[in-house]
């Protein structure tokens, strides 16, 4: 588990040192260039610069253990710079809509050579943060990533934009493809802003089927009937379960064994954590137990 966290640090590490060095870039060739959607997109990588910096310090942090406050550990600071980094994200996009639109009435003349020399920079720039982030899975990494993806998307579409207006000088064009990657962009932080409030709600985790882990358990042998299940994750990644578990007298006899054949049918289910609560059928307790010893 602290693997993965120092991997999650050290891969939005380097996506903060690429976004940060390709922004100061992007402010100067945006205003040598006269592109809107060029310095627009400079105000969101500042933007992604300050969430990756936050969502970097949150997963040093994420890297100490449990203690007597926090009980689960650190771990769900990643979800909470995540959130942060949408919120970023969001209003960044709408302060570049408010800024674009206008363009499209009055368009201004933009240096398409030098568009297109700063589109390619910016691909391969932000390629290479997107390809550290995209090896981890947590909330945070998603989030980042789809940052990161956004802009090599926009700048694919900048690069195409300036041999447009190169060849047919249509300037109307930066402020088009301004508004286009812009609502891209929204629509993909409105998804991802959705993944982050189920984790926040507990909601079972998408990769994660309750009725069929509730079938895997009651089909272990001396297995009676499974109760108040609960699934969720604490960043996206680290799956827990707790439950009651009404079992025969005779695998109460040999409890630890029980409950490890139990963690494992939960492992093969993506659950690394869990906490069980074995019970007879005549003495089973929680929401549901009533009807469970009523069958």
């Amino acid at each position: 588990m602290h693997s993965h966290s120092h991997n999650r640090a050290n891969n939005i590490k380097t996506a903060l040192i690429l976004n940060l060095t390709f922004t100061l870039i992007e402010i100067a060739g945006g205003w040598w260039t006269n592109s809107l959607a060029i310095l627009s997109d400079a105000l969101h990588d500042f933007s992604d610069t300050i969430a990756l910096l936050v969502s970097w310090l949150a997963e040093k942090k994420s890297h100490q253990p449990a203690d007597n406050k926090c009980t689960y550990g650190y771990q769900r600071l990643s979800l909470f710079a995540a959130l942060f980094a949408a919120v970023v994200l969001m209003f960044g996009s709408l302060f570049i809509l408010y800024q674009a639109i206008p363009r499209l009435l009055d368009p201004q003349h933009t240096k398409a050579s030098g568009m297109f020399g700063l589109a390619v920079l910016g691909i391969v720039i932000n390629g290479v943060g997107l390809w550290r982030l995209k090896q981890g899975q947590s909330q945070n990494e998603k989030i980042l990533s789809w940052h990161l993806m956004e802009d090599v998307l926009g700048w694919v579409v900048i690069l195409i934009g300036s041999v447009i207006i190169w060849v047919w000088d249509n300037h109307v064009v930066d402020p088009v493809m301004t508004i286009g990657f812009t609502l891209f962009v929204l629509w993909g932080v409105a998804r991802n802003l959705n993944n982050t409030f189920s984790i926040f709600m507990q909601a079972v985790p998408a990769h994660i089927n309750l009725p069929q882990v509730r079938q895997a358990l009651q089909q272990i042998p001396g297995v009676v009937d499974v109760h108040d299940i609960h699934i969720w994750s604490l960043e996206g990644e680290t799956d827990v379960f707790s439950g009651h578990v009404v079992v025969e007298p005779s695998l109460l006899n040999h409890a630890r064994q029980t409950k490890q054949t139990i963690k494992q049918v939960l492992a093969q289910h993506h659950i690394e954590h869990s906490t069980i609560e074995l019970e007879q059928p005549q003495h089973c307790s929680g929401i549901e137990c009533q009807a469970v010893c009523q069958t």
